[in-house]
C-alpha cells in the first residue's frame, strides 16, 4: 500500500503541475507511471488518469477563470468541435490498420517545453482583444476539429495541441490559454472518464483516491503560481515543467 501511494503521489505531482502550468493531461504522466511501476492494464490506467484530469482541470480553471484568465465563449465552441472529431478520429482510426503513433504526446511535450524556453509566448491581452469575435469562433472551430481528430485518430496529445493551437496559431496569451484550454479539458476528461469506467468498470479504489488526492493539489498550487507570475516566469516555468515531464515519461516508457 505505500508503495502504491508513493507512486501515485510522484506520478499526481508530475500531472498537477502539468495541468496547471500547461493545460496538460493528465493521461500524459500518470498512465505511464501506473502501467510501469504498479502494473496496472492500460485501459484501467488511463481511466484514472482521465478521473485525475476532471477535478485537477477544473480547480485550475476556476483559479485561471477567477483572475480572468479564461476564455468561456470561444472555450465552449472549441470543446464542441474536439468533442465531435474526436468520435470522428476514433471512428476512422478504427477503420485504419495500425496506426498507432505510441510516443507522439511525449515528443510533444518536450519540444513544447523547449519551444517555451526559447521562444516564450509574449502575446497580451490588448492584441488578444484586437482579432474580431467571427474570427475568433472560426479558429476555435477549425483549432477543435483539428485537435479532436488528432486525439481521436492517435489517442494523445489533446492538451499539449490546444496550448500550441491557442498560442501559436489564435494568438492567446499564456495565461489566457492555459485557463481556456484546462476548461476545455475539464469536460472532455470527464466524458473519457465516465465511458472508462462504464466499458471497464470501477479501477483500483486506493489509486484511483490517491492520484485524484495527488492531482488535484499540485494543479492547484501550479495554477495558483501561474496567475501570479509574471509572462516571462510563466514562460520559462512552463518550458522547464514541459522538458523535465517529457524527458521522464520518455524514461519511464524505457524502463516498461
Amino acid at each position: 500500500m505505500i508503495f502504491k501511494f508513493v507512486i501515485c503521489f510522484i506520478a499526481g505531482i508530475g500531472a498537477g503541475l502539468g495541468t496547471g502550468f500547461a493545460g496538460m493531461s493528465a493521461a500524459a504522466v500518470i498512465s505511464p507511471m501506473l502501467i510501469t511501476f504498479l502494473g496496472l492494464p492500460a485501459y484501467e490506467a488511463i481511466g484514472i488518469a482521465l478521473a485525475s484530469d476532471v477535478l485537477a482541470s477544473a480547480v485550475s480553471a476556476y483559479t485561471y477563470g477567477k483572475n480572468k484568465n479564461l476564455d468561456i465563449r470561444n472555450g465552449i465552441v472549441m470543446m464542441a468541435a474536439v468533442l465531435l472529431f474526436t468520435l470522428v478520429g476514433s471512428f476512422v482510426a478504427s477503420r485504419v490498420p495500425n496506426t498507432t503513433m505510441g510516443s507522439f504526446s511525449v515528443f510533444m511535450t518536450l519540444l513544447l517545453g523547449i519551444k517555451f524556453i526559447v521562444k516564450p509566448v509574449m502575446t497580451t491581452k490588448e492584441s488578444m482583444a484586437a482579432v474580431s469575435a467571427g474570427k475568433r469562433i472560426v479558429q476555435s472551430l477549425i483549432s477543435g476539429t483539428m485537435v479532436g481528430f488528432i486525439c481521436g485518430f492517435v489517442g494523445a496529445g489533446g492538451g499539449m495541441m490546444m496550448l500550441l493551437l491557442l498560442t501559436s496559431v489564435l494568438g492567446y496569451e499564456l495565461k489566457t490559454a492555459v485557463g481556456t484550454s484546462v476548461f476545455i479539458m475539464a469536460f472532455t476528461a470527464f466524458t473519457g472518464a465516465v465511458s472508462h469506467f462504464a466499458i471497464g468498470g470501477m479501477p483500483d479504489i486506493w489509486c484511483l483516491v490517491f492520484c485524484v488526492a495527488s492531482t488535484l493539489l499540485w494543479a492547484r498550487i501550479a495554477a495558483k503560481f501561474a496567475n501570479k507570475a509574471s509572462a516571462a516566469t510563466l514562460n520559462r516555468a512552463t518550458g522547464v515543467v514541459l522538458a523535465v515531464l517529457g524527458t521522464a515519461i520518455l524514461a519511464v516508457n524505457y524502463l516498461k
